[in-house]
């Protein structure tokens, strides 16, 4: 099992941020991924630890699909791939409507179409091939002006991977069937064929297997004996997810956390968080959901929930270490690098012969 971290910037400590992932590079982890919502962009923090690294894989988690046109998102991941020597991963999100239409104004419509629409043309730049396309949402060249089916002047990079960041059903079904890897949200191992499920249904869809896929979730990483003590603070964000993350009528975070069981609990969260009652939306989480969706208390405890992501089928473990120093965020981060080695070593030896 792979890890991969988050690139935080917290306020505007870019050297900070830097040397965490320089120094994560150091310790083994295996790549890194930079968001975007509505603060920093996704990829310019890329460059900037670019520079600064020479293994780590860098990826954007995630570049906002419809924010910018397929040739953008082309010749941006032509620009990190070459710059990085071929470290950079290409992820991709369709956002939701509160942050696309309220922040760039961009009508939300078709998303997975437009997802669909804007790898076909990524592809076809990559590959080195002339931009000529005709779809729903896109048409390569704009036809009635006077543009013309264009090739990138950047030298070809075909097969630079692709991560898509989905949660519905049909988008799940996507991924499956086009993308090389999934970024997965609101997950927990123990109900992970809510979203497996569609994920090997679009990967049969397109002749291949579930196993060709990375498939990257996991969550807060924290040690301690005193359990309950980590509970509290997580809740929030979990009620943030499931009340704020979209609108009553759209949020797909909410709606993935039904499709495990949680539908009470989902719906009465977010009730309490679009009514302004942010405090006791957060103390309507369970204890449960916390656990889950995390890896948290003693290092048994922890392992156990490793354990728990492998068996599910997870490839790479996606983890935010707690700490509130740069020196105390990678000391969670080498103490569960161990642990995963440890149990990667422990399945190897248990492994029958014909299995390694």
């Amino acid at each position: 099992m792979r890890v991969a971290i988050s690139l935080r910037v917290e306020g505007r400590d870019w050297e900070d941020a830097s040397q965490y992932v320089v120094e994560a590079e150091r310790l083994g982890v295996d790549c890194v991924w930079s968001h975007e919502s509505w603060g920093y962009d996704a990829v310019t923090p890329l460059a900037f630890v670019a520079a600064r690294t020479s293994r780590i894989q860098l990826g954007t988690g995630i570049i906002q699909a419809g924010t910018r046109t397929p040739a953008l998102v082309a010749m941006t991941a032509m620009s990190l791939a070459s710059m990085s020597r071929g470290r950079f991963l290409l992820g991709l999100g369709v956002s939701g409507p509160q942050v696309i239409e309220g922040w760039h104004g961009i009508r939300f419509d078709r998303p997975v179409t437009r997802m669909r629409e804007t790898i076909d043309i990524v592809r076809q730049a990559t590959r080195g091939e002339r931009a000529s396309y005709k779809g729903r949402v896109y048409e390569l060249p704009l036809p009635g002006g006077e543009g013309k089916a264009l090739r990138s002047a950047a030298a070809p990079q075909p097969g630079i991977p692709i991560y898509l960041a989905t949660l519905s059903p049909k988008s799940l079904e996507m991924t499956g069937e086009i993308a090389d890897g999934w970024l997965g949200t609101s997950f927990m191992p123990e109900h992970a064929r809510v979203f497996f499920d569609h994920l090997e249904a679009g990967a049969k869809r397109a002749g291949r297997s579930l196993a060709q896929l990375d498939l990257q979730v996991g969550g807060f990483v924290a040690f301690s004996d005193d359990v309950d003590r980590l509970i509290p603070p997580r809740k929030p964000g979990l009620a943030f997810t499931l009340g704020a993350m979209g609108s009553r009528q759209h949020n797909f975070y909410n709606d993935a956390f039904k499709r495990a069981g949680y539908e009470d609990v989902a719906l009465e969260v977010q009730r309490l968080w679009l009514d302004g009652r942010r405090d006791d939306a957060a103390a309507r989480v369970p204890d449960e959901l916390v656990l889950k969706t995390n890896l948290l208390g003693t290092e048994a405890m922890v392992r156990q929930r490793i354990e728990a992501y492998r068996r599910a089928g997870v490839t790479t473990l996606r983890v935010e270490p707690a700490g509130e120093s740069l020196g105390a965020r990678l000391a969670t981060l080498e103490r569960l690098l161990a642990l995963v080695r440890d149990t990667e070593k422990s399945v190897a030896v248990g492994a029958p012969r014909a299995a390694r």
